[in-house]
Order: C-alpha cells, then structure tokens, then sequence
C-alpha cells in the first residue's frame, strides 16, 4: 500500500520520462490531481485525464519532450514528507531557480503554484519543486 501519493506520483512520472514513454498512470487523489494540473500549467507535461472505473479512479498523464527527445522536466523532488512536513510563508516562496521553476503549495485557497500564492500573500505547506 502507499502512503504518500504524491510522491508516487512524482516518481512515476521522473521513471517515465527516463525510458521515454509516451504516458504513464498514476493513482488518483484530489491533491495528486492538482499538483498534475499545476504541471500542465506550467508547461511541464502535455495533457492529462482522470480514467473512472467504477469506484477507482486513476490519472492518465501524457509526458511531454523537446525536439531532441528530452523531457521537458530537469528535476522533480519532493519537499515535504509524511515524516517531516515543511511550510514557508509567502515571502519564502516568491521564485525557484531564478524564475524558471515551480515551487507546488498546498495553502488555505487550495493547490497553488509559487507565483499565485505570492500574489495571495498566502503560504503553506511546500509539496513539491519541479525545473
């Protein structure tokens, strides 16, 4: 069983996109579908689907690569872990790797990316970095 699916997801993803593949399926949650939605976004996959059966429910993710065949994603990592959660306020959060990156935020409005939460002047807890 898995506890932090988030991190599943993120690695499922980043061994994904290692062999190239052209979609990969993650396990569905509200907030594994935010963060996925964050990351099509931003650019970092192409598209992404919920797939229902029955009572299960899974995300169909399409990864997307540049024209020399290269992810588009340098680094996913996860911050905050079942084990030892980290929160910033929202002055902490302002920008990831001079602008280029994304810093996902689970605050009080929802699942933000760095750039909306600043805007809020919210902060909370960090989920995830992906450049």
């Amino acid at each position: 069983m898995v506890n932090d699916l988030i991190s599943d997801s993120l690695t499922r993803i980043r061994n994904a996109a290692m062999r190239r593949l052209d979609a990969t399926t993650l396990l569905h949650s509200k907030s594994v579908e935010a963060v996925v939605a964050i990351l099509q976004d931003k650019g970092y996959i192409d598209s992404y689907n919920v797939l229902e059966n029955g009572v299960k429910k899974s995300i169909n993710v399409v990864l997307k690569y540049n024209e020399a065949g290269k992810t588009v994603i340098n680094e996913m990592k996860r911050v905050s872990k079942p084990g030892r959660r980290v929160y910033k306020p929202a002055a902490e959060i302002k920008r990831f790797k001079n602008g280029y990156g994304t810093i996902v935020v689970s605050t009080s409005k929802g699942v933000l990316p760095n750039d909306k939460a600043y805007e809020l002047g919210i902060g909370g807890e960090v989920l995830c970095t992906v450049w």
